[in-house]
């Protein structure tokens, strides 16, 4: 006789049954009971209790740790405050380079490369700092796809090389190649990770760690100048770039010591994020950085030839116009970096780019040794907020977004590398056919531009009312 009881399969088995027809292995190499043995109790699609909640973790885990979770950001930390020490020595070796290279367009004129002018002269500064901000953009992907560490690496060598090779160049392609597109690369490499970094670790402070970084480039700009000024009498060109080169050296330790990635994307960005320019504010800041960092550069390439020239100074003051001008900008990016996060950035960065313009027309009637020194000054502190705060403003823009905010600060930053790359040569070509007058209304209508276009940009993201945080 049939006896339903005895020949129904029993409601373990089903569950074994049921648990090994899974396709996917079984996590942390749980293994299924035998026959006659206590099973765990599974759901109604017969998956097992505790691989659902292991699973559940794993994903909140994931979830915590992503890119766009601003809640597990630490905002502060030790390590997170490591991040910046080390994006600060990243900064005084990249654009602390860059903005150094005012003593080395004086030198090349009156010395090592007096056959080549002043527009021909520019183009090494101009194409290092091009490089920056380019190759920036085109190692954004990489840093994303955790490759941070080779890029650190890679931007150390590329810098040091660069330096050493430039102590022994006697013609001027071969500066060309040392200065421009060998140390170019190098700053290239560090730029966009040393920003991109601190925004896995940083919030509500987000804009005081970035000025606290971005002061290296000036500090940077301050030391370098100084060094090449007092050592070149003293041991000659070849020699006093090589020690610049070993200080590189010795202070890219740092970074390589104590900066990690906390987090990376979910995937890797895309190189381009074309319909962000579809976002009239984003559009408009991108432009008017782009514009304004055309004009920037005109006093930090031309003051110290324009003191000489004009004998307003003599020629140890006149190298020292630089490191004034640097010392002050320390202070320009730390200041309204840490007013941005109370205020706003753009409502922060206008007034200064604005202020910055009135500063670049004043060059053209300054006489006196007094006069220059506290104009230099000023113009430090005030163009300061232009290094420091346009990653924070296109971060800030980006907040919905936040697995974008590499992809969109590259870009921006390939933008702005044209407006250096043409700005300053274009500036060289007006010296050289119309004197130094028309430099400085150059830059000064260029940076007036700027802060028109940010202003613009800033009521259409935030409206009319000025005490509004933007």
């Amino acid at each position: 006789m049939y006896d339903a009881k005895r020949d129904a399969p029993s409601s373990t088995s089903l569950s074994s049954d049921s648990i090994r027809s899974q396709d996917r292995p079984l996590e942390n190499g749980d293994e299924v009971k035998e026959k006659g043995q206590d099973v765990a109790k599974t759901d109604e699609g017969g998956v097992e209790e505790g691989v659902t909640r292991k699973e559940e973790q794993k994903l909140t885990l994931q979830r915590s740790k992503s890119v766009t979770n601003a809640a597990s950001i630490p905002d502060g930390g030790l390590w997170a405050w490591l991040q910046v020490l080390g994006g600060f020595f990243l900064l005084f070796n990249s654009w602390g380079i860059i903005n150094t290279f005012g003593s080395y367009q004086a030198y090349y004129e009156t010395d090592l490369l007096s056959s080549s002018n002043s527009s021909a002269i520019s183009w090494i500064g101009s194409l290092q700092a091009f490089l920056l901000l380019f190759v920036g953009c085109l190692t954004g992907p990489v840093y994303d796809a955790g490759y941070f560490r080779t890029l650190l690496l890679s931007g150390s060598f590329f810098l040091v090389l660069g330096q050493m090779m430039l102590s022994l160049c006697t013609e001027y392609y071969q500066v060309l190649l040392a200065q421009a597109f060998c140390i170019g690369i190098g700053t290239g490499c560090l730029f966009v990770p040393s920003v991109a970094i601190l925004s896995t670790y940083f919030t509500t402070k987000f804009a005081f760690a970035v000025g606290l970084a971005a002061s290296g480039s000036s500090l940077g700009g301050v030391i370098y100048p100084i060094v090449f000024h007092k050592l070149l009498p003293q041991i000659g060109f070849a020699w006093t770039t090589r020690v610049i080169g070993f200080i590189i050296l010795g202070t890219m330790v740092i970074p390589n010591a104590c900066m990690r990635v906390r987090v990376l994307p979910a995937k890797t960005r895309s190189l381009l994020d074309l319909p962000a320019f579809k976002i009239p504010t984003y559009a408009l800041t991108v432009f008017g950085f782009f514009v304004g960092f055309m004009g920037l550069y005109m006093p930090f390439f031309y003051a110290q030839v324009y003191a000489l020239q004009r004998q307003i100074t003599n020629e140890n003051l006149a190298f020292y116009l630089l490191a004034v001008m640097n010392s002050t900008s320390v202070f320009g990016r730390i200041i309204p970096n840490y007013l941005a996060d109370f205020l706003g950035p753009f409502n922060v960065v206008i007034p200064c780019a604005l202020v910055t313009a009135i500063l670049c027309f004043c060059f053209i009637s300054v006489t006196s040794s007094a006069g220059i020194i506290v104009l230099m000054a000023f113009y430090g502190f005030f163009s300061g907020s232009f290094v420091s705060l346009p990653p924070t403003i296109i971060v800030h823009l980006s907040l919905n977004a936040r697995e974008k905010i590499g992809t969109r600060l590259g870009q921006s930053f390939a933008c702005v590398a044209v407006g250096l790359l043409v700005g300053t040569p274009i500036g060289g070509a007006i010296l050289d056919s119309s004197g130094f007058t028309g430099v400085w209304v150059f830059g000064g209508v260029l940076l007036a531009a700027s802060g028109v276009a940010l202003l613009v940009s800033r009521i259409l993201y935030k409206g009319w009312g000025f005490m509004v945080k933007a």
